[in-house]
């Protein structure tokens, strides 16, 4: 069947705004995992188990490996990182060839939400229970992600699909900010409500995978189901078909050279986007000497001045095209950068919370922009594996920008020096971005171009 055929006998599907709507609510769903378990609760909480468990040297020995406690929860997120290296691939290619992707997509849903939710359980010495937990829940993200993202090209026609992207993307935000609103004012309301801190951690961490289980029903009843263009071949099974299309996709990426240079120059700028989010809270801190409370309280202006960027972004894709939108993103970004290095001063947070919104502003649109962009250069039927490849590059490179930071602080003690260091992987990546011929690559994988890229 040609992509042109394919596509005609999929477009009654195409931009309905019901099935739209419940493909937003999976970001909603799932960005109360990323804001109140990964960004704020867990890491701190599980450090402290694993730091009672700990002997005299401040050791654990999970499987007999020694362990530092305060580098278990790190280690922790690695792990996860690995496997799901190993494994979005194989999942990508399987929904590909079958008719599962919304199965898949609520399978791993429920698995990530109910070890969120086991979480609960997590105190005193157990840290290898809140390990695996953690293990199997950020795994499951993961891979949830890949079978979402892949829905972007079937429920949303080429000019409408950065509107799409954006506007789930804000929702995701939305979402995850008012549930940490709730868990934050729980925490320092602890003793009012009846609870210990430690209690009141361990309700907030299970609270954000009630959620993500709830608002996960919209969309599972509301994503239709496709059947899939590729067929499985006579005596293949799923899994070694899995193992077979990953090679057969990786040989044949080189037949779409725009959309490897598109993914190359992702890479570079969202490292640096991904660096700038995990640190920006260790800048305040150390260098700037900004109080717990500014911090915490910039993190939630964040998510809602980002909710509304998301949105305007995904307006000025439309105007300009997607890959000027993603230029004059990272442009600000360079400038966040560079105004970070030489304009916020030590104990002013105004400043601090100016660079936080601007940060805000460009920081869903970058994301979604890029995402529908992407989207738009995979071909027909291939979704899931590109999208697969799409995640886990983006995961199998994210050590490099915290890397640059860390050695630049370790070696000039600086850290305005090591958040400077940082502009190279948003000018790299408008390098790579200026290259690439966004019309080119869309024909190229067979599909439709929009009127603006």
């Amino acid at each position: 069947m040609s992509a042109e055929i394919a596509r005609s006998a999929g477009a009654a599907a195409i931009d309905d705004r019901r099935e739209q709507t419940g493909w937003y609510f999976y970001d909603w769903a799932n960005s109360a995992f990323s804001t109140t378990v990964v960004t704020v609760f867990l890491g701190p909480y599980l450090t402290a188990v694993t730091r009672r468990a700990a002997d005299a040297d401040g050791f654990v020995y999970p499987l007999g490996i020694p362990v530092a406690a305060g580098a278990f929860f790190p280690y922790m997120v690695s792990l996860s990182v690995l496997l799901q290296v190993l494994f979005l691939p194989i999942l990508g290619a399987i929904a590909d060839y079958t008719h599962l992707k919304k199965h898949l997509l609520g399978v791993f849903a429920y698995a990530g939400a109910i070890a969120t939710m086991l979480l609960y359980f997590l105190d005193g010495g157990n840290y290898l229970f809140g390990g695996i937990l953690f293990l199997i829940a950020n795994l499951s993200f993961g891979a949830s992600i890949v079978f979402y993202n892949a829905f972007l090209p079937e429920i949303a026609s080429p000019d409408r699909r950065d509107a799409v992207s954006s506007q789930g993307w804000a929702l995701g935000y939305l979402g995850g900010g008012l549930l940490l609103v709730a868990n934050l004012l729980l925490f320092q309301n602890a003793e009012a409500f009846g609870v210990s801190s430690e209690h009141a951690v361990r309700i907030s961490i299970t609270s954000a995978g009630m959620w993500w289980a709830i608002f996960t029903i919209i969309p599972l009843l509301t994503l239709r189901r496709r059947d899939p263009i590729k067929r499985i071949p006579p005596g293949e099974h799923y899994v070694t078909i899995g193992f077979k299309q990953l090679w057969e996709t990786l040989r044949k990426a080189r037949n779409y050279p725009q959309t490897l240079l598109f993914l190359g120059a992702y890479l570079l700028y969202n490292d640096g986007i991904q660096t700038v989010i995990a640190l920006a809270s260790q800048f305040g801190a150390e260098e700037l000497k900004l109080e717990q409370s500014t911090l915490i309280s910039a993190i939630l202006m964040v998510q809602f001045v980002a909710f509304v960027g998301a949105l305007a972004f995904g307006r000025v894709a439309e105007w300009l095209g997607a890959t000027r939108a993603i230029l004059v993103s990272l442009v600000i970004w360079t400038s966040v950068i560079i105004a970070a290095y030489g304009w916020v001063q030590p104990g002013n947070p105004t400043q601090f919370y100016l660079l936080a919104a601007a940060i805000a502003i460009v920081l869903g649109g970058s994301q979604a922009i890029s995402r529908s962009l992407f989207s738009q250069m995979i071909p027909l039927g291939q979704e899931s594996e590109y999208f697969s490849l799409y995640e886990v590059s983006e995961r199998g490179t994210s050590w490099l920008g915290p890397l640059v930071f860390g050695l630049a602080l370790q070696f000039t003690g600086s850290y305005r020096v090591a958040i400077l260091l940082l502009m190279v992987f948003f000018i790299a990546g408008m390098a790579l971005l200026l290259r690439v011929d966004a019309r080119r690559a869309i024909l190229e994988a067979g599909n439709v171009p929009p009127a603006k890229v």
